[in-house]
């Protein structure tokens, strides 16, 4: 199997870039911006509050250089309390391409989703240029939770992913629990 291994040694299957908001109220811009690419390439979440705390920080930051990803953008609407420099300086850090977007900066929504767009094709082409390695099973972490269960999921969810781990256990993957 092929993939990346990112700066700190820790490996990765895909190359996406994440579109990232700060506020609710910068989400809207946020999706229009990765609506326009394909899925596998850019995905988009965010901070839904105005006042974020340590842990949400720390989510976040940990989300935006989880070693999937390649690169990201970060929107802000520009009166939130988020520390979206700070976070940009950090992504920067990992190794990964990144840049934030205030839409209050760029003179409203429109003007935001059309840059966005543009430094997300940018970052996908410079991401196309990373070099793939050959990684072996043991090297991804595989992680699941169950989101809650209901009638359906002991017949179904429950040995789909139990047959899932049995073949990556058969191929050498690492399972913690």
């Amino acid at each position: 199997m092929e993939g990346y291994v990112r700066q700190n040694g820790r490996p990765g299957i895909r190359n996406t870039v994440q579109v990232i908001f700060m506020v609710e109220c910068a989400s809207h811009v946020a999706k229009k911006i990765a609506e326009g690419f394909p899925c596998h390439d850019v995905q988009y979440f965010g901070f839904s509050g105005c006042y974020p705390s340590d842990y949400g920080y720390r989510l976040v930051k940990n989300l935006a250089i989880h070693s999937n990803v390649g690169g990201v953008l970060i929107i802000s609407l520009g009166c939130e309390n988020f520390d979206r420099r700070r976070l940009e300086q950090e992504v920067r850090e990992s190794g990964r391409p990144c840049h934030t977007l205030v839409i209050q900066e760029n003179k409203g929504t429109t003007n935001t989703i059309t840059l966005g767009k543009q430094l997300v094709a940018e970052m996908l082409e410079q991401l196309a240029d990373t070099p793939r390695c050959i990684l072996n099973w043991s090297d991804l972490v595989v992680g699941t939770i169950c989101g809650g269960s209901d009638g359906t999921s002991g017949i179904t969810g429950n040995p789909a992913v139990g047959r899932a781990f049995d073949q990556l256990l058969e191929k050498g993957a690492d399972l913690y629990f």
